[in-house]
């Protein structure tokens, strides 16, 4: 188990995976291992698992396993991994965070409890008997728009003095004012992220966000965007990253996102199959035909010369 002073910091980009799976609907392993390969030549800065974009909903505690434990041999011990609990009680959770602490996770991704509304108070004892019970890095995961469970800028900033509750994913819209009201009301000592698919990334970073969790299948072309931005070129990263919005919009679809998402790995070479699994659905024939119209204009390389780019 982690000590305080040896928990790390998830910050930077830190893509969501997507699960891959073949034709019959089991757990695609090679293609998982090339799409933590291709993550880490694009410049990721660390990689989560069960997320929202990862299909985490419909993985059995088998195959989360087997992910985390693939995930952490390719990626290396170096590099931050952060595992999704979307339980729906305490002790549901504590069973997530432990199995993802035992396989390899630094960090923990945690929705709060929302099939019962917690109030208030139950929202801080959750995330505080997780950290404990762990022992790793808890990021709250404010999704209100998914879960139903309001985090108003107050609960967080009261999660934000729990003992290993070290940072906040924000996905309530609007994102980038929510952003800067937490950075405020923690004095910046609070590590804040962003979601939504990097959405309102740059606008988000300018609120004081010190990272971002989007889906997984353009971080080569995000990472040279959030370096331009840091590093004050900020015309340049607008311009890249309006060249790049329409593929982030495509991907922000209820039902189909999943479907987007692996479309684009498989013609980029990276995993073999688009399948997802219900509820999720596969891409229509016009949704198929106006994500041909919006690669036409954003043309993305093959996974191979991304690779060979960073060796």
């Amino acid at each position: 188990m982690s000590t305080p002073e040896s928990r790390i910091r998830v910050r930077g980009l830190v893509p969501i995976l997507a699960t891959p799976f073949d034709a019959a609907g089991a757990l695609d392993v090679p293609g998982l291992r090339r799409l933590v390969e291709f993550q880490l030549a694009a410049g990721a800065d660390g990689l989560a698992v069960f997320g929202l974009a990862s299909e985490g909903f419909a993985l059995t505690t088998a195959e989360r396993a087997t992910i985390l434990a693939e995930t952490r041999a390719v990626a290396g011990p170096d590099v931050p991994l952060v595992a999704g609990i979307n339980a729906t009680s305490t002790s549901t959770a504590l069973e997530q965070a432990s199995a993802a602490r035992d396989r390899g996770a630094d960090a923990l991704m945690v929705l709060p409890p929302y099939l019962v509304k917690p109030s208030g108070s139950q929202v801080v004892d959750f995330y505080g008997t997780v950290a404990e019970h762990s022992g790793l890095h808890v990021m709250v995961q404010d999704a209100a728009t998914t879960t139903g469970v309001n985090l108003p800028v107050s609960s967080i900033v009261e999660l934000s003095k729990v003992t290993g509750v070290e940072s906040v994913k924000v996905e309530s819209q609007p994102t980038a004012p929510k952003v800067g009201e937490v950075v405020t009301a923690t004095d910046g000592q609070f590590d804040v992220l962003g979601g939504q698919n990097a959405l309102f990334v740059l606008e988000e970073y300018a609120r004081g966000a010190v990272g971002t969790m989007p889906a997984c299948e353009f971080t080569d072309l995000l990472a040279p965007i959030l370096a331009d931005w840091l590093a004050g070129r900020r015309r340049s990263a607008y311009e890249a990253f309006n060249l790049l919005l329409p593929l982030v919009r495509f991907g922000l679809q209820p039902r189909l996102a999943w479907a987007v998402h692996k479309e684009i790995l498989v013609r980029r070479g990276i995993i073999g199959c688009a399948a997802v699994r219900d509820p999720a659905v596969a891409l229509d024939a016009g949704s198929l035909a106006a994500l041909d119209s919006i690669l036409g204009l954003t043309p993305l390389p093959p996974w191979r010369a991304v690779a060979g780019s960073r060796s």
